[in-house]
């Protein structure tokens, strides 16, 4: 099993970057609660929801594909990018390196 580095950084300037190592295939939202990063995720991870939105600084090409149910909810997130992914949706399979929308305007979190 391959292990990569995932580098979370955070739009809240309060909070310090984060390095952490992920298991190939694992999703974003896996390795950000593993490792007590705040990330919402009011639907559980199953692509129901926007609120695990976050933006991919490099490493798009280390991602899973996204599928076209995923980018449907990506259109309704706050403010989606090109570079934009769902946490629940997206294994890692290389390093990578995450924003972290500020967590105080997901609704419902």
């Amino acid at each position: 099993m391959n292990i990569y580095q995932v580098t979370f950084l955070f739009e809240d300037p309060r909070l310090e970057p984060t390095i952490v190592k992920a298991a190939e295939g694992e999703s974003i939202l896996d390795v950000a609660l593993e490792n007590n990063i705040e990330l919402a995720h009011n639907c559980g991870g199953v692509c129901a929801c926007t609120t695990c939105h976050v933006y991919i600084e490099s490493g798009m090409e280390n991602l899973s594909e996204m599928s076209e149910k995923e980018e449907n909810y990506v259109d309704r997130a706050i403010n989606p990018r090109i570079e934009s992914r769902l946490a629940c949706q997206s294994q890692i399979y290389g390093d990578i390196i995450v924003k972290i929308p500020d967590q105080s305007v997901i609704i419902g979190h």
